[in-house]
């Protein structure tokens, strides 16, 4: 993604610009018809600067969407104890009711079964996180649990974002959140 050095502040403030600037591009066209001119206009930076930072307009709208990947990932782990196998945490059911703003970037890098550039992202950060947590309770298959966790999570998220599924925010949290606390229970 970017080519500059991760702790410099003048390159993290660029960045910064760049992501709101495609953000607010895509409020107003799909990425598909954002430009580079008129991304690197919005931001007030020059084209060259853009690609200091990103080979190109997907690499940004991935950087862009990282958060998004955060949030899932600790939206999915942010409960402790026993988890209630019926109602989705707060957070994870607050993660699908924020995704509407920004929904058709998510789908433009989301591909219906949780592949595409942000699904590969999402899969890797949260197949890692729920391996680790795994590992560390010294639960039984650990990375086909985690595996399956990923997988399972990122396609229901894409097939309701490209409306395959049918459901409220709500209702899709509570029904993937079902779906991953039966494959932890399976092992």
């Amino acid at each position: 993604m970017s080519r500059t050095a991760p702790g410099d502040p003048r390159a993290a403030r660029t960045r910064a610009r760049l992501r709101a600037a495609l953000l607010d591009e895509c409020a107003l066209r799909p990425l598909a018809e954002v430009g580079v001119a008129a991304l690197v206009r919005r931001a007030g930076v020059g084209r060259a600067t853009f690609y200091v930072h990103y080979d190109g307009l997907e690499a940004l709208a991935v950087d862009a969407c990282a958060d998004v990947v955060r949030q899932a990932v600790d939206a999915l782990h942010a409960w402790r104890g026993r988890p209630d196998p019926v109602e989705a945490p707060p957070a994870l059911r607050e993660f699908f009711t924020g995704l509407a703003p920004h929904a058709a970037l998510y789908r433009s890098l989301l591909a219906p079964g949780g592949g595409g550039p942000l699904g590969r992202v999402l899969h890797r950060d949260l197949r890692a996180r729920s391996l680790a947590e795994r590992e560390l309770a010294g639960a039984a298959d650990a990375p086909l649990v985690a595996s399956a966790v990923a997988a399972t999570f990122a396609g229901v998220l894409a097939d309701w974002l490209h409306g395959l599924l049918r459901a409220t925010p709500e209702d899709v949290a509570d029904q993937v959140w079902q779906l991953l606390v039966a494959l932890h229970r399976s092992r």
